[in-house]
């Protein structure tokens, strides 16, 4: 019994020798080497299925999110005019005594405030008789035009409502080509529409507008864009708007693969003057300018292309003053450089009459620098009025017509002209005393409501009236 139990003591002392050999050796080799192997692969596991679109996918739906519940949907009703005179002298009119022909239209909206500040596109709104705008939850709610931007196609509407959702605006200068952006809007009355895609190039200008005074520096994206887009918002993935969708390149009326839309640096400065003024408060130059190109870079001696090339100056104005020439090349405005059309006219767009600029530009070969006070284009540091623009367009006094002649008149209300000078009035053929009794078939009691009516119209406008001898007369208007 005693040799077997030291054999067997033997025997167990030799196997947990031998275990323990084989763990601390051998298989704490292996184990370091299949967890380094393991390691490795881990790491390129993690490297290839942590993907950048998980936490891309969650950015557009935060940005998505929050710019549903801040774009609006636009429904306006408009009388169709080909002529100032077709509403007055119409078959419809003749035979169905001045029943008008009404049409529906529809587009988008942003709201930039909580307290009821919509922004859109002058096309959406222009004509409209009636605007209505219908919230995300489906409220719906009469808007007044507060002012409208041919120049820039943008408007500025106001609905009587509180604590809205709104979109705080984005910097569209520091937007990058290649960056996500998202289109939110109502196209073909699908409301809260999201599609995404890329900044495709910047600054771009593609003469829709059709003014010399036009300001066009679009931001072009291949987000699906398309008819009742128009004013609705241009999201950065942070979901702040950076642009207001305004068009698209087609041949077909449909997105073919190209949209473009306002920067929010040109629509910021617009919407701030069209709240405190009632219209743009608009800087100029005073130049004429052009692309420069290589034939041109090569004709001017510059080392390389770069600028915009001045190819006349309007005397008087503030280039003018500083000195500034045909021929010298415009390179920067306040430290920022500018190297084509549309991005000098975006730049100088961001400022009013009255501020100061500097501007870097080279003459003869040199590098120069001048400090420029911007004017409007009649020389002026002024800040102007909507009333004060209509008042002198006018060329003309205005007055209520008093008591006793509304009685001989048989009037219930008008204003008449008591002086009358160089201006549309007098282009139009309307002579002193003339009492302007409707404008646009909306009545007219006060000075002020001629201004009020006239602030928001562009095209022709119908003026009715009466003179003191009775004799009734129609004059048309283009503003």
């Amino acid at each position: 019994m005693k040799q077997t139990a030291k054999l067997l003591l033997i025997a167990l002392f030799a196997s947990a020798s031998t275990l323990f050999a084989y763990r601390y050796f051998i298989e704490k080799e292996n184990k370091t080497i299949v967890i380094e192997r393991h390691g490795k692969a881990l790491d390129a596991l993690q490297t290839s299925y942590l993907p950048p679109s998980q936490q891309l996918s969650m950015d557009f739906h935060a940005s998505a999110e929050n710019a549903l519940h801040a774009v609006v949907h636009i429904k306006t009703e408009f009388t169709q005019k080909s002529s100032v005179y077709d509403d007055y002298f119409s078959i419809e009119d003749f035979f169905f005594h001045g029943n008008a022909r009404v049409y529906k239209a529809s587009g988008s909206g942003v709201i930039i405030s909580s307290d009821g500040y919509i922004v859109t596109n002058n096309h959406v709104v222009q004509q409209a008789d009636k605007v209505t705008v219908i919230l995300n939850d489906k409220r719906s709610f009469k808007a007044r035009i507060i002012g409208l931007d041919p120049n820039t196609d943008l408007a500025l509407l106001k609905i009587d409502a509180k604590d809205l959702p709104f979109l705080t605006f984005g910097n569209s200068d520091k937007l990058k080509v290649g960056e996500w952006v998202l289109a939110v809007g109502n196209p073909f009355n699908l409301t809260s529409t999201v599609t995404a895609g890329i900044v495709s190039a910047k600054a771009r200008n593609i003469n829709i507008l059709g003014s010399n005074t036009a300001i066009e520096s679009f931001i072009q994206t291949d987000a699906a864009v398309n008819p009742g887009n128009s004013g609705g918002a241009l999201v950065n993935i942070e979901g702040k708007l950076v642009g207001i969708n305004a068009a698209i390149a087609s041949r077909t009326g449909a997105y073919i693969g190209y949209s473009f839309a306002i920067p929010s640096s040109i629509v910021k400065k617009v919407v701030k003057d069209l709240k405190e003024y009632g219209r743009v408060q608009r800087a100029i130059l005073g130049v004429s300018i052009d692309e420069v190109d290589a034939d041109v870079a090569e004709k001017l001696g510059l080392d390389k292309i770069r600028g915009v090339l001045v190819e006349g100056i309007i005397t008087g104005l503030p280039a003018d003053k500083a000195g500034i020439k045909p021929g010298d090349v415009i390179l920067e405005i306040d430290g920022t450089k500018v190297n084509s059309r549309s991005e000098l006219l975006e730049k100088i767009g961001m400022y009013r009459p009255g501020d100061k600029i500097n501007v870097k530009y080279l003459h003869n070969g040199e590098e120069k620098s001048a400090g420029i006070l911007l004017t409007d284009m009649n020389g002026q540091t002024r800040l102007k009025s909507q009333a004060d623009i209509v008042s002198n367009n006018l060329g003309a006094d205005l007055q209520s017509v008093s008591s006793r002649q509304m009685k001989a008149l048989q009037l219930t209300h008008g204003v008449q002209v008591v002086r009358l000078g160089k201006g549309l009035l007098s282009a139009a053929g309307i002579k002193k005393d003339f009492i302007i009794t409707q404008i646009d078939r909306q009545p007219v009691s006060r000075p002020e409501d001629v201004n009020n009516i006239l602030k928001n119209k562009k095209g022709g406008v119908l003026i009715e009236g009466i003179y003191p001898n009775g004799i009734k007369a129609y004059y048309g208007i283009g503003l």
